[in-house]
C-alpha cells in the first residue's frame, strides 16, 4: 500500500496516473526486453522509448489508463497494486497490440506526435510486433503468482475476442451505406469497453475480491469504456491535432462510422441527409468536404447526442463502482481518473 493510502488521503487524477506509470514502466520494459530482437525494436519505438534509428528517445507513451484502473481496482477491494502489477502489464500490452493494428488498418501516419510504427518499419512488421505484444500479454498474466492467474487468462482472452470482433465491425461499417446506432454501440462495446471492463475485473481478481465485486468493477469499466469511446469519437472529428497527435478529421477522412457520425446519419434531419450524400460519395474527401462533413454532424445533432450519452454512461459507471463497495481513498481515485478520461482533450 502506498504512503498516500496509509495516510488515508487520495491522489489527484494526474498524481494517480504518474504513480501508476511509475509502477508500470519498469515491469513493462522488462517484458519488452525479452521479445525477439526485431519485435523488441518496433515495440520500443511504438512505446516511445527508442527512435527510428534505435537510439534512446523520450516519446509520449500515452496515459496508460487501463493499467491504472487495474492497479486501483486491486487497491479498492483491499489488495495491493503490487498484487495486480502483472495484470496491469498484460492489459497495457494487449491495448498496444490493438493500437499497432489499428494504425495499419486506418492508414494513420501519426500517433502521439510521432510517425506510426507501420509507417517507419512497414505494415507487415508492425502487425507482427502487435502479435508479439499480445502473446507477451498472455504469457505475463499466465505466469503471475497467486490463485487469480488461471481465471485471469480467460478474462483477458474473452476481452480480446470481443475487441477484435468490434474492430472487425468497425472496419466493415466503412463499406456499408447503412449502420444502425445500436450496431455502432455494440461495436464500441467490443472494441473499447470490453478491455476496459476486463482491466477493472482483473484488478479486482488480483486484489482478492469476491465474484460479485469483480462483476461490479467490470460493469464500471465497461460503462467507462463506452463513455471513453464516445469522447474519443468526438476528438476524432473535433480534436485539435496539436493536442491529440492525430491528423485533423482523421475519422472523417477514413469515413469511419463513429458514434456521432452514425447518430447524425440516423437523425432524419436535412443535415443528416446531406451528410449521407457527402459521406457515401466514392471520391476522396478534400479539406473543404471534410470541414463541411464535421459541420453537418454537429448540425444533425451527432455531437450533442454523443456528449450527452457519454455523461449518462459515466453516471451509470460510477453507480456500479459505488455498488462494488470500494475502499477509500481508491474509490475517490477511481472516480477522479474516470472523470479525467471522459473530459479529456486528447
Amino acid at each position: 500500500m502506498s504512503a498516500t493510502q496509509e495516510m488515508g488521503t487520495a491522489r489527484s487524477a494526474a498524481e494517480t496516473l504518474v504513480w501508476s506509470r511509475g509502477l508500470l514502466d519498469p515491469a513493462l520494459r522488462e517484458v519488452v526486453a525479452e521479445l525477439p530482437p526485431v519485435m523488441r525494436r518496433i515495440a520500443a519505438y511504438h512505446f516511445g522509448w527508442r527512435d527510428e534509428e534505435d537510439r534512446p528517445a523520450r516519446g509520449g507513451a500515452g496515459k496508460a489508463i487501463r493499467p491504472a484502473l487495474t492497479l486501483l481496482c486491486a487497491e479498492a477491494v483491499g489488495g495491493t497494486a503490487a498484487d495486480a502489477l502483472p495484470a496491469a502489464v498484460a492489459v497495457e500490452l494487449a491495448h498496444n497490440f490493438s493500437l499497432l493494428h489499428d494504425d495499419v488498418m486506418d492508414g494513420d501516419l501519426t500517433r502521439r506526435h510521432r510517425a506510426t510504427a507501420w509507417s517507419v518499419f512497414g505494415a507487415n512488421a508492425a502487425i507482427l510486433a502487435g502479435d508479439a505484444l499480445l502473446a507477451a500479454a498472455f504469457e505475463v498474466v499466465a505466469a503471475a503468482p497467486g490463485p487469480a492467474a488461471r481465471g485471469a487468462v480467460g478474462v483477458l482472452s474473452r476481452a480480446m475476442l470481443e475487441l477484435v470482433e468490434g474492430q472487425s465491425a468497425d472496419m466493415a461499417f466503412e463499406e456499408r451505406a447503412d449502420v444502425a446506432l445500436a450496431e455502432c454501440l455494440a461495436m464500441a462495446s467490443g472494441k473499447t469497453a470490453a478491455l476496459m471492463g476486463a482491466s477493472c475485473a482483473l484488478g479486482g481478481m488480483f486484489g482478492g475480491a469476491t465474484r460479485e465485486r469483480v462483476e461490479r468493477l467490470r460493469a464500471f469499466g465497461e460503462g467507462l469504456g463506452l463513455a471513453f469511446q464516445l469522447v474519443d469519437d468526438l476528438l476524432g472529428v473535433w480534436g485539435d491535432p496539436a493536442v491529440t497527435g492525430k491528423p485533423v478529421y482523421s475519422d472523417l477522412r477514413n469515413r469511419k462510422k463513429s458514434l456521432p457520425v452514425v447518430a447524425a446519419l440516423a437523425s432524419g434531419t436535412d443535415a443528416g441527409r446531406e451528410l449521407r450524400t457527402l459521406y457515401l460519395a466514392k471520391e476522396p474527401l478534400g479539406d473543404a468536404e471534410l470541414a463541411r462533413a464535421a459541420r453537418l454532424v454537429e448540425d444533425a445533432g451527432g455531437r450533442a447526442w454523443a456528449s450527452r450519452r457519454a455523461d449518462e454512461l459515466m453516471t451509470g459507471a460510477l453507480a456500479e463502482l459505488a455498488m462494488a463497495a470500494p475502499e477509500p481513498p481508491a474509490h475517490r481515485e477511481l472516480d477522479a481518473v474516470a472523470r479525467l478520461v471522459t473530459r479529456r482533450d486528447h
